[in-house]
């Protein structure tokens, strides 16, 4: 059962990106301010490590590798029974995010998991 997909806002927005940036990563951290909402890296840029989990890897069509979404462990023990959804929506996120300059910003949308739903 996947726990995380995309809106076709968001995978476009990932396509564009990854022109322009190459390879790209999520984070979602349980920090405050823009830390609730999920990061956009180049790969690699932000170092994962034993206290992170690897949700899953989005598949975006146009783009050549899978995109990582990565979480802290604590927000994932939180969240463990959800599925997530990356979208997009205007305004102005986190200057640490890729598409801050672009007048945009991830967010995630959630619902339980559950068998009939993907």
């Amino acid at each position: 059962m996947d726990r995380i997909a995309l809106t076709p806002a968001a995978a476009e927005l990932i396509r564009k990106l990854r022109a322009d940036h190459g390879p790209l990563m999520f984070h979602q951290s349980g920090g405050c301010c823009d830390g609730s909402a999920p990061m956009c890296y180049p790969l690699g840029e932000f170092r994962t490590g034993g206290s992170d989990v690897l949700l899953g890897e989005l598949e975006v069509d146009g783009v050549e590798e899978p995109v990582g979404f990565w979480m802290s462990a604590s927000q994932f023990e939180l969240w463990a029974h959800t599925h997530l959804t990356v979208d997009v929506v205007p305004g102005r996120g986190s200057g640490f995010s890729l598409e801050a300059p672009e007048g945009v910003r991830f967010l995630i949308r959630s619902r339980l998991l559950d068998d009939t739903a993907g």
